[in-house]
């Protein structure tokens, strides 16, 4: 992950205004076919693996 440099006052943007930033940003650099079927067998994999995360976290605070 980047790290924000200047934020605030600094750079002369309130946070908003460089949260949107942020987002316009992903949102540019979004390339993903989101109908092949390989997106969607590795987003089955992805939540599989964090439901188990999930409920392991959750189930030792007990």
């Amino acid at each position: 992950m980047s790290e924000r440099q200047g934020a605030g006052a600094t750079n002369g943007k309130d946070k908003a205004s460089a949260e949107n930033d942020d987002q316009k940003k992903v949102q540019e650099d979004f390339d993903i076919d989101m109908e092949a079927p390989e997106t969607e067998k590795a987003a089955v994999a992805i939540q599989s693996q964090f439901r188990k995360f999930q409920k392991k976290k959750t189930g030792s605070q007990s």
